[in-house]
């Protein structure tokens, strides 16, 4: 029986061995620390209070200079604002895999993420001066109903399907906030990645670096920005080439680096 046991250990650490073998030949990427430190770094909480700290105080400047016509309006991104996705991210890394559609849209039906610390006392907060919020998300239309069913569980305002706005075929963001300027005035913008703030910073092919520091008067005052280190548009930048293997693109990274 003991004999039996040990041979079936070691086939199972030879079994193991090469799953991970062959994740390395295909590239696997290992973010577990992005990952971790958005489950359990202080910084991540201390970032995020503060940025909607800031939030607080720059929707009361704007409130005293608003154009009274119109309906005052404060547009949040979802993921990585609002809502914490790292379990999903932390359940990709466990399948060895850095992202999966199919999975994804498994994760948002659930309507189980948690809220970003001091996402919902700020909106509740705006709320109070009767500032609308809308989310402008690029999850699919397809993944309205989980969206909204997460973010009527913690009691979001505005968590209906008219302050819903999510990709119904584009990315672009912009068109859907033109949408809400027809009637409101945009008194602030939230994201973690610079697309959900303007399109200038990444759709319109200018430097995005020269065109944050143009608009640095904007950081903390029209624009708040969310710490995220698991992913978006600000990697795009190092890859050359279509349908690259996570192989190719980690060797891309690597030479993207700055070193002396």
């Amino acid at each position: 029986m003991k004999r039996l046991f040990t041979l079936a250990a070691l086939c199972f650490l030879f079994q193991t061995s090469l799953l991970a073998q062959k994740k390395n030949d295909q590239g696997f990427r290992d973010y577990t620390n992005a990952v971790l430190w958005q489950q359990h770094s202080g910084e991540l909480r201390a970032l995020t209070f503060q940025a909607y700290n800031f939030a607080r105080l720059s929707l009361l400047e704007q409130l005293k200079t608003a154009d009274t016509t119109k309906r005052n309006a404060v547009v949040v991104d979802i993921d990585e604002t609002v809502l914490d996705n790292s379990p999903f991210q932390g359940k990709e890394l466990q399948k060895g895999r850095s992202y999966s559609q199919t999975d994804w849209e498994d994760w948002t039906s659930k309507g189980l993420a948690d809220t970003i610390p001091g996402a919902l006392g700020f909106l509740k907060f705006a709320a109070r001066f009767n500032v609308e919020v809308f989310y402008v998300s690029n999850r699919l239309t397809s993944e309205a109903a989980g969206t909204l069913m997460n973010l009527q569980r913690f009691d979001f305002p505005n968590a209906d399907a008219e302050h819903l706005l999510l990709n119904s075929g584009t990315s672009d963001k912009e068109p859907r906030r033109q949408k809400i300027r027809e009637h409101y005035n945009i008194l602030l913008l939230c994201g973690d990645n610079l697309s959900d703030l303007s399109n200038v910073f990444y759709r319109e092919n200018k430097n995005t670096k020269e065109e944050v520091d143009r608009a640095w008067q904007m950081f903390g005052t029209k624009f708040i920005v969310f710490p995220n280190p698991m992913y978006g548009d600000w990697e795009k930048q190092f890859y050359q080439g279509k349908d690259l293997k996570e192989k190719e693109k980690a060797g891309q990274r690597l030479k993207a680096l700055k070193t002396y």
